[in-house]
Parts: C-alpha cells; sequence; structure tokens
C-alpha cells in the first residue's frame, strides 16, 4: 500500500526554505530579455517582490525602468541601467546577465515560468501572514482583535491576487450590447434589484450592482424606514425566477449600529402588516390585527434577509461578513444603518478623514461584492438654518469624500413637520425622496406619503389601494404590494388568529370581553 504524502516530511518544511525556483525566475529574466513581445505581459503581471533572489528583484526592477522610457529591454540596456544604478556587482555581473539569454532556447513558455514565480510569491506572502497570525495569538493578543487580524491577512492577500488586466474595447463593447439586448427583450424588468415606488423604480431602474447608494435626512425623517421600505420590497419580491421557473429570492443583508434585530424586525412586522407600531408596542391589537401579524410574520420568515446589530461594526468587518454570506448563500443588497456611527478601526488624525475612509472603503466594497449598498447617513444642522431647507450634497455630514464615492445619492425632503397638527394630515405627510446625484441616470424628485403609525412610505397613487389591500388577500399574480397579507397556515396560528377566523371583528370583541371577564378558558368558547 503507497504511503499518503505528507506535508511534515517535505524537506523545505523540515529546514525552513521559502518556496522559490532559481530557475523559474531566470527563464522569467531571461524571456525578458530575447523576446520583445513577452515584457509587455511579464513587467505588468508581476513586481520586484515576486523574485525570492535579491538580485533577481534587482535586475526585474532595472527591466521595469528601460522599458518605462520606451525602450527596448536587451542585454546592452539592462547593463547600462544596472551601471547607472550602481547595482552591477549586486546582479552578478554582466556573465550573470549574459547567461541569462542563454537559459532558455525561447520565450514561448513564458506564461508557464511566470506562473510558477507568482505562485511561490503567494505562498510566501501566505507565510508571512500566518507568521504575523501566530506572532498576535502568541502574544495574547493585545490589541483584541486576533480574528479580525487573521481575516484582514488572507483577504487581503486574496485581493492582490486577483489583480484585473486591461479589456480590449471589442469586449467592453460586446459585453454593453448584449446586456442592451437583454433589457430589450424585457423591457418591462428591472435590471437591478427591484424599488417598490414607481417612480424612483424608473429613473434608476432598480438598484444596481457595485452602486453606493447614500441615502441622507435629519434624524427623525425616515432614512431608517425608507432603507427598510428598500429592503422588505426587495426580499419579499417573487419576480425573479430560477432557469427551472422557481421563485429566486433576493437576498439582503442589514448592518445596524443604531437598532437591534428584533427592533427592526419589529418595524418589519408592523410595516407589512400594516398594523399600528404604537398599538403593538402597547399591547392593544386587536384579532384582526393579529392575524395580519401571523400572516407577516409567515412571510417574512420565507425571506433571505440576514441582520447584524453590532453597534461597533467596521468597513472591513462588513465586507467579511458580507463576502462569506455571498460565498455561502448569495447576496444582493446591503444596507448599512448608519454612516456616522460607524469606526474605520484605525487611528486616524480627524473625524473627517475617518469618515472619507469609511465612505471610499464602502464604495471598495460595493465594488468588489458587486452588489448595491444602501448607506444611510445624516445631514448636517446647515440644512435647517437656511429659509431653502431643500438638501444639497455639501449637507452630507461631515465629509465631502461621501458624495465623490457614492453613485447614487438621495434626499428625504418633507415641507412640513410630520408633527405639526396645525396642518392637516394629508399635507404633512406628504414627502419627497430627492435624487441629488445620479452616475449613470438622471435625477428627479419622487413623491411618496409617509405613514407613520406603520412607520413605512407609500407610492402616493398607491395609497389607496394599499388600505384597500389590508382588508383582503394578494392578488396572486405573484408581485407583492406592501399591505399583501395571506392566511397563514391553521396549525400555525395564534389563538386570537383562530378567533378572528370564525367571527367578524365585533363578535370577537365582544367574546374576547366576555371571556376575560368570567375567566373561563378560550378553548370552550372556540
Amino acid at each position: 500500500m503507497a504511503k499518503s504524502f505528507s506535508t511534515n516530511n517535505h524537506p523545505n518544511v523540515k529546514a525552513r526554505i521559502l518556496p522559490h525556483n532559481d530557475e523559474a525566475e531566470q527563464a522569467v529574466l531571461g524571456c525578458v530579455m530575447i523576446d520583445e513581445k513577452a515584457p509587455i505581459a511579464i513587467l505588468s503581471e508581476l513586481k520586484p517582490d515576486d523574485f525570492y533572489q535579491n538580485a533577481h528583484s534587482k535586475i526585474f526592477n532595472a527591466m521595469i525602468n528601460v522599458s518605462l522610457r520606451n525602450q527596448p529591454v536587451d542585454i546592452v540596456t539592462l547593463v547600462q541601467e544596472c551601471e547607472a544604478e550602481g547595482i552591477m556587482d549586486d546582479v552578478g555581473g554582466i556573465n550573470y546577465l549574459s547567461s541569462l539569454t542563454n537559459a532558455i532556447p525561447s520565450a514561448d513558455n513564458h506564461k508557464y515560468y511566470m506562473d510558477i514565480v507568482k505562485k511561490n510569491s503567494m505562498l510566501r506572502q501566505l507565510i508571512n501572514s500566518a507568521q504575523t497570525i501566530m506572532d498576535t495569538a502568541f502574544s495574547s493578543d493585545p490589541e483584541d482583535d486576533a480574528l479580525q487580524l487573521a481575516e484582514r491577512e488572507i483577504y487581503s492577500l486574496a485581493e492582490k491576487q486577483e489583480r484585473t488586466s486591461l479589456v480590449e474595447m471589442r469586449t467592453a463593447v460586446d459585453d454593453a450590447v448584449a446586456q442592451l439586448e437583454e433589457i430589450n427583450n424585457n423591457p418591462g424588468g428591472v435590471a437591478g434589484v427591484p424599488i417598490e415606488f414607481k417612480k424612483l423604480n424608473a429613473i434608476l431602474n432598480g438598484f444596481h450592482p457595485t452602486d453606493l447608494v447614500v441615502l441622507g435626512a435629519r434624524p427623525g425623517e425616515g432614512k431608517t424606514s425608507l432603507g427598510m421600505n428598500f429592503i422588505t420590497y426587495a426580499a419579499l419580491n417573487e419576480s425573479r425566477r430560477t432557469p427551472a421557473g422557481n421563485v429566486d429570492p433576493y437576498k439582503c443583508a442589514v448592518f445596524s449600529l443604531e437598532m437591534s434585530a428584533t427592533q427592526i424586525a419589529n418595524r418589519m412586522l408592523c410595516s407589512v402588516a400594516k398594523v399600528d407600531m404604537g398599538k403593538a408596542n402597547k399591547g392593544q391589537l386587536t384579532p384582526d390585527e393579529w392575524k395580519r401579524i401571523h400572516a407577516a410574520r409567515n412571510r417574512l420568515a420565507k425571506t433571505q434577509v440576514y441582520i447584524d446589530d453590532n453597534a461597533q461594526t467596521t468597513p472591513v468587518e462588513i465586507l467579511s461578513k458580507c463576502r462569506r454570506l455571498k460565498r455561502e448563500k448569495g447576496l444582493d443588497l446591503v444596507m448599512v444603518d448608519y454612516l456616522q456611527l460607524m469606526t474605520s478601526g484605525k487611528k486616524i488624525e480627524s473625524r473627517q478623514q475617518e469618515v472619507s475612509e469609511i465612505s471610499r472603503n464602502m464604495k471598495i466594497a460595493a465594488k468588489e461584492l458587486e452588489v448595491p449598498i444602501i448607506l444611510l447617513s445624516q445631514l448636517s444642522r446647515d440644512v435647517v438654518k437656511r429659509q431653502d431647507r431643500t438638501p444639497q450634497m455639501s449637507d452630507l455630514r461631515e465629509s465631502g469624500a461621501i458624495e465623490q464615492d457614492a453613485d447614487i445619492i438621495m434626499f428625504i425632503f418633507r415641507e412640513h413637520d410630520a408633527r405639526d397638527e396645525t396642518i392637516p394630515e394629508a399635507e404633512r405627510n406628504k414627502v419627497e425622496i430627492h435624487i441629488a446625484k445620479h452616475r449613470n441616470g438622471e435625477t428627479g424628485k419622487v413623491p411618496v406619503m409617509w405613514r407613520g403609525q406603520y412607520t413605512t412610505f407609500e407610492d402616493i397613487t398607491d395609497t389607496a389601494a394599499t388600505r384597500e389591500a389590508e382588508k383582503h388577500a394578494p392578488k396572486g399574480d405573484g408581485t407583492f404590494v406592501m399591505g399583501d397579507v395571506e392566511p397563514p397556515p391553521q396549525e400555525d396560528d395564534g389563538e386570537f388568529v383562530q378567533l378572528a377566523d370564525k367571527f367578524d371583528l365585533q363578535e370577537a370583541d365582544k367574546l374576547l370581553e366576555e371571556i376575560n371577564n368570567s375567566g373561563n378558558n378560550m378553548d370552550d368558547f372556540i
């Protein structure tokens, strides 16, 4: 029986020799010197640090300098460059440089040699990262971030290996045409993650991968509620299908630095069920409202929404958790609530610089994850001091970098205070979503209606229809409308739901009063 291979028996492991291949490094350097086409690929793919031998690293750096001057890289120009830099003795002299061209017969296999050098370089970097992680663990983790450090080291190394190359215009144009054809074949469809509000969805055509969407508002104006509107609608939307025709739900992640997961779930329940949140928190729900709560619970329980309520989360941790979620479950939309509560996890001199760092990292995260990220942000007090209280991009609090990094910037604008009872309710609850920046399209204003008791926003044109939907079952066309509910399975119903199924609301209220006064068991009445 053949013995299984053990890494412990490898001579390099026993001698602790770092991975390298001198012959492959010599072959790569030789290819640069004997073939005019090889430098185009090699000099752009490798860097001096990828070479194990110090002499080879210096030779490669000299080759880059020659190439940057638009000169051919050969024995003559290379010797001249090494002499000018004063490194001829360090690289082995002219005899060693000449021997590099004799090491290989042709440059046809340069990619194979280059891959060997790159692989060994990656392994050495991995060893260095592992050593850093070990040193931190052995030192009892003084910064209390050993796990985060380990994850950062490994993912940072992975990012370095994933270099993008130049794309030919022909390839880019073909991809663009294919995308346009797909949209043309489905003119009523949405290219990105769908949005509940019709006009907003028409302007943005959904939230698109890699987009950083900043939603700004003053405290108490509903930015969390609107953000959760986007998440809830996407999570419950059934328009996307698998090739087999099954529903392919949108996977959403919520990072809340202000509210707990239970508080967020409470908001979502009341919003979907169209139940007064104030009454729910006081325990004053009617049997019919309990029925809607249970129906909303059953529906939300089937969604793929993942909530992180760590108040100390950083952009690096968000990216790390989203990477894992995308790999294991999939990911389509992320919301972070909110920017000014975040820390970068680094020691930075000023808060403005820190916010700039966070903003930039969130844009990088959206691009790497290839999902839209909705980043909530507070506006400065300047907006309420002006006579014209229309929000502007300069009102984004603490950093002008936010408006540079964002692909879309939206503001919540209220002309009237929602608590000012001197103004008719219909007027004070009118809200506009201002699209102040849209990198890939038009800007504009979208009117919506605030329904504070449900902590939710609605399309003004859909308000009447939504209220009617509270009284009826869903239309069954697969399209989710806020307020649609479906009766939960009988075995999942609570006592109030069973009671409401059997009697109308007035009868149920009377019966509940009789039950409470008599002290008998509810089952006796049901």
